[in-house]
């Protein structure tokens, strides 16, 4: 006896229905067998709390990165891993550098620090106004050895970065070690901070300034030197376009510059103490001119100062004991002035 058509399109109605059902049932058990191996994988790859030096290169893919912290031993699944980044919409914020991270973190936790930037501490610091024999001491102070530090201080060995196309063949790296704090890991070399160092001065030496030191007619290394001296003399950067005016109105009039930081400096550059009679090519007390070379590294404020310098008719200038800078036209106001505001200064 045969099935009767409605009958057959029932059956393969159930039929359908069932498929489909297990269908569904196989596709949600899936989803919750992958949300949860998913999940387990975000968790902490052990329990220790061991500290790993990992470090994510400039310019990493997110599968890069994935692997690169799955060889680390931080986390269990690259899949995993790129999935969660994903999810946060965090592709673009990982930021490149050198973190401390442990197999003991989460994903999440590994996420959030590499996404806020949380790079290991471990920075050289450049102060402003520093000679590039108290920057010496710094790297030493920092780890790398001695030997290394003056090999890496050798001015030969950065001939063709553009920083120093200016400066004299004869000259060291005096003035161009920009201030600032440079990171350090275990493979950062002296060369590689100080080749950062001359980037960062690159930047500031830009065409428009280049020009502009041409105007005041100084070549770059004129304006470095200037700046320097600059630098030292004077704090407050709301002060130093009035002394890069008195300098550049000095050396216009073909008078000394008479600056006590040139001669200290020269003074202790040939193993003397501080003095202003010590006779050197630094020492403007006794030479007309700018100083043979730069005094120390340079400021912004200080190079756009002399960039742009104010336009006053000042000839004189003196830093008072309080932090002031106060400037006269004549030599009898200026020694008013030394007498007024700088006694312990001056006394030195």
């Amino acid at each position: 006896m045969k099935t009767k058509p409605k009958a057959r399109r029932g059956i393969w109605l159930k039929r359908a229905v069932t498929a489909l059902i297990v269908a569904a049932l196989i596709f949600v058990i899936g989803g919750v067998v992958a949300h949860y191996v998913y999940n387990q994988n975000l968790k902490p790859v052990s329990s220790t709390q061991k500290i790993m030096i990992v470090k994510i290169p400039l310019g990493s893919s997110l599968d890069e990165i994935g692997k690169i912290f799955k060889d680390a031993g931080v986390i269990k699944s690259e899949w995993a891993f790129k999935q969660y980044v994903r999810n946060q919409g965090a592709d673009n914020d990982i930021k490149a550098g050198t973190y401390e991270l442990s197999p003991g973190y989460s994903v999440q936790e590994i996420v959030s620090i590499i996404t806020e930037g949380k790079i290991k501490t471990n920075l050289v610091t450049i102060l402003p106004g520093q000679t590039v024999k108290q920057i010496k001491e710094t790297f030493i102070n920092h780890g790398f050895s001695k030997s290394e530090v003056d090999s890496a201080f050798q001015a030969d060995n950065y001939k063709n970065h553009p920083a120093l196309v200016d400066k004299p063949v004869s000259a060291d790296l005096e003035g161009y070690l920009y201030p600032e704090s440079y990171q350090k890991d275990d493979n950062t070399s002296a060369k590689d901070i100080i080749t950062l160092a001359l980037d960062e001065m690159q930047q500031r030496l830009t065409p428009d300034v280049r020009t502009a030191l041409a105007k005041q007619d100084l070549s770059v290394y004129e304006g470095i030197v200037l700046a320097s001296i600059i630098t030292k003399e004077v704090d407050k950067p709301s002060d130093q376009a009035q002394a890069a005016q008195v300098f550049l109105k000095r050396l216009r009039s073909d008078m000394l510059l008479g600056s006590d930081v040139t001669a200290y400096y020269g003074a202790q550059k040939a193993g003397h103490p501080r003095s202003l009679s010590y006779d050197s090519p630094y020492n403007t007390h006794l030479h007309k001119g700018l100083p043979k070379g730069p005094i120390s590294n340079i400021t912004d404020t200080a190079l756009n100062a002399v960039v742009h310098p104010a336009k006053t008719d000042w000839l004189f200038f003196v830093a008072g004991d309080n932090g002031t800078t106060y400037f006269s036209r004549t030599l009898e106001e200026h020694k008013k002035l030394v007498e007024q505001y700088c006694k312990k200064l001056c006394a030195n």
